[in-house]
C-alpha cells in the first residue's frame, strides 16, 4: 500500500489529505486559531460542581465551560492537586517528580464534591475538541504522547501495545524503558517502538521530559484558563501517528511548512527526510493530484460506487445512518443473494473509507442489502471488521441483528468533517432571480476601482473560473492588458475550477483574500 501526504496551506490554516493508492481515505483541516486541540493541557478554574452528574464544569477560556467527569480525573488526581499547589506557591523546585511523595490513589466509585472544590486550579488536558454545542470535554489523568512512547505522570506502570504480538519482543521492550524512564513516571510503549533500538527510544523519551519541564516551568506564572502546554500542530501529529515506510511522498505548497516537515521528519525518522517535496506547479495542489474532485465526490447525501451501487449518507447530532442500495446492479445476471453479497461487499469498503474520511463518530448504522445465506453474512462482517483495521479511532463493530443492520460505535474526538458539496445555483445564486451576466465584468472592474485606487493595494491575484480566465485572457490585446493600462499595474488572473462560473476573488500579495 502507496501513502501520501498532500498538504494545502494558507494564511488562515492547512488542509491535508490522506491518499491510500491514490485514493483519499482522511481530510484533516489544520485552523490556526484553534486552541482547544485534542492534547493540548490548560490550567482551568473549576467553575461548578455537579454532584447529580457527579462532574465539574472547568473554566479553559472556551466560550462554554468544559466538562471533566469523575471518571476522568485519573487515579492519581490528589497528586497532580498537590503538585499544582506547591509549585504555584514556589514549595516544590524540582522540575521532575524524584523528590515528590505521591498520595493515595482515588476510589473509583467516589463523588467528586470529595476532590474538588468551587474555584480550584487544576491542569487539565483537551480529550474531546468542542463539537456543536458542546465545550471541551476534559481529563486531568495528564499525558505526553510521543512518536514511540507515551509519558504518564505520577505512574510507574509500563503498558505495551496489545498489536505487538511477540513475546520475546515486549520484554526486550520492557527491560529498555525500565532502564531509562524517570522515578515516578509511567511509560505507554506505542506500536511503532516494535524493532527499534534504545538510542531512537530514549530519545523520544528525552523529548516528552523536556516537555514535562516545559510544563513545570510554566505552571507558576500561567494565568488560571490558559495553555500551559500545546500539543504539536495537526501536521506534524499525523506524521508522529502514521509515519511509517509506505511513505512515499510528501507534497507542500508552503516553504515554511515544507521546511518545519523536513525539519520534524529528520528528528523522528532521518531516512524519511527525502520523501518530503515542494509543489511547485501553477495548478493548485489539490487539483494537481485529484484530490478537489474526489472531495466533491465522496461528501454529500449520495456517494455513488464504481459498480453501479450508491450509498445514501444521513446524519443526526450522534447518529448516522448509512444505507446501501444496488442502483442498476439490479440488472446483473447474477442470482440475486450473489449480487447482495457483492455490492455489500463493496459498500463496506467504502464505508470503512467514509468513516474516517468524514470522521464520523458515536454510533453508526449501516442497512446493509438483505442476505439470506448466514455464511454470506458472517464473511461480509469479517470483511468490513479487515477494511476497519486501518482507522485509527477507536471503535466496535456489532454482528448483523435479526433486521441485518450492523451497527459501529467510533470514538469522535474532533468535529466531523462536513464539506457541502451541492453548488448555489450560478445563474440565481440561490434568489430564483438572474443577474445579466453580461455585467461580470463590470462588476469586477468596479471591485478593481475600490481595490486598487481607494484601497491602494498592489500586487493583487484575481482568481475565477477557468471558462472566465479563458475569456479574459484571449487575444493580444485582451482584458488584462487593457486594466494593466488602466490601473498602471499588472493583475494576475488565476482559474479555480471549483468555482461557480460566475464566481470571483481578489488575492492580495500575501495570498490573503480581499474582503469585499
Amino acid at each position: 500500500m502507496i501513502k501520501e501526504l498532500i498538504i494545502d496551506s494558507s494564511p488562515n490554516g492547512a488542509t491535508i489529505a490522506l491518499l491510500q493508492d491514490k485514493q483519499l481515505v482522511e481530510l484533516h483541516k489544520e485552523q490556526v486559531s484553534n486552541n482547544y486541540t485534542v492534547g493540548d493541557i490548560y490550567l482551568g478554574r473549576i467553575k461548578k460542581i455537579m454532584p447529580s452528574l457527579n462532574a465539574a464544569f472547568v473554566d479553559v477560556g472556551y466560550e462554554k465551560d468544559a466538562f471533566l467527569h469523575y471518571l476522568d480525573l485519573g487515579p492519581q488526581v490528589q497528586s497532580l492537586l498537590k503538585l499544582t499547589k506547591q509549585v504555584r506557591s514556589g514549595g516544590y523546585q524540582s522540575k521532575l517528580l524524584d523528590g515528590f511523595k505521591l498520595e493515595a490513589d482515588i476510589n473509583k466509585g467516589g463523588k467528586i464534591s470529595e476532590i474538588l472544590t468551587k474555584n480550584q486550579l487544576i491542569p487539565v488536558q483537551i480529550a474531546k475538541e468542542p463539537i456543536s454545542t458542546k465545550g471541551p470535554r476534559l481529563s486531568s489523568d495528564l499525558s505526553i504522547a510521543g512518536r514511540y512512547v507515551v509519558l504518564v505522570p505520577f505512574s510507574e506502570a509500563i503498558s505495551i501495545s496489545k498489536k505487538i504480538k511477540s513475546n520475546t519482543e515486549r520484554t526486550r521492550l520492557r527491560k529498555v524503558v525500565e532502564s531509562i524512564k524517570p522515578k515516578h513516571f509511567g511509560v505507554i510503549i506505542r506500536t511503532v517502538s516494535e524493532g527499534k533500538g534504545v538510542d531512537e527510544l530514549q530519545k523520544d523519551l528525552l523529548d516528552l521530559i523536556s516537555k514535562w519541564e516545559q510544563f513545570i516551568t510554566k505552571l507558576p506564572s500561567v494565568e488560571p484558563s490558559k495553555k500551559v502546554l500545546g500539543e504539536i500542530g495537526r501536521t506534524s501529529t499525523i506524521l508522529r501517528d502514521i509515519l511509517n515506510p509506505d511513505f512515499q511522498h510528501i507534497y507542500t505548497n508552503d516553504n515554511s511548512m515544507f521546511e518545519e516537515i523536513r525539519s520534524y521528519i529528520h528528528e523522528i525518522s532521518p531516512d524519511m527526510e527525502s520523501i518530503v517535496r515542494m509543489h511547485k506547479h501553477k495548478e493548485p495542489i489539490f487539483d494537481h493530484f485529484g484530490i478537489e474532485k474526489q472531495i466533491k465526490g465522496a461528501f454529500g447525501k449520495t456517494v455513488n460506487l464504481a459498480g453501479g451501487a450508491y450509498l445514501v449518507i444521513e446524519h443526526t447530532e450522534a447518529l448516522h445512518v448509512i444505507d446501501v442500495n444496488s442502483g442498476n446492479r439490479t440488472a446483473s445476471k447474477e442470482n440475486q443473494e450473489e449480487n447482495a453479497y457483492q455490492v455489500n461487499k463493496e459498500a463496506a469498503k467504502e464505508i470503512a473509507r467514509q468513516l474516517r474520511l468524514r470522521d464520523m463518530g458515536g454510533i453508526v448504522v449501516i442497512d446493509f442489502i438483505d442476505m439470506h445465506k448466514p455464511q454470506n453474512r458472517k464473511e461480509l462482517f469479517d470483511f468490513l471488521r479487515a477494511e476497519m483495521q486501518y482507522d485509527r479511532a477507536k471503535h466496535t463493530i456489532l454482528p448483523p441483528s435479526k433486521f441485518g443492520l450492523v451497527q459501529i460505535t467510533r470514538q469522535r474526538v474532533r468535529p466531523e468533517m462536513n464539506i457541502v458539496t451541492s453548488e448555489v445555483c450560478p445563474t440565481c445564486n440561490g434568489t430564483g432571480t438572474i443577474r445579466p451576466t453580461i455585467l461580470l465584468m463590470d462588476d469586477i472592474e468596479n471591485n478593481f476601482n475600490y481595490i486598487l485606487t481607494e484601497q491602494n493595494e498592489k500586487g493583487i491575484t484575481l482568481c475565477v473560473h477557468p471558462y472566465i480566465e479563458a475569456y479574459i485572457k484571449k487575444g493580444i490585446y485582451n482584458r488584462q492588458m487593457k486594466w494593466f493600462i488602466k490601473y498602471g499595474q499588472w493583475i494576475k488572473v488565476k482559474s479555480n475550477p471549483s468555482y461557480q462560473i460566475t464566481e470571483f476573488h481578489f488575492f492580495s500579495s500575501k495570498d490573503e483574500e480581499i474582503k469585499l
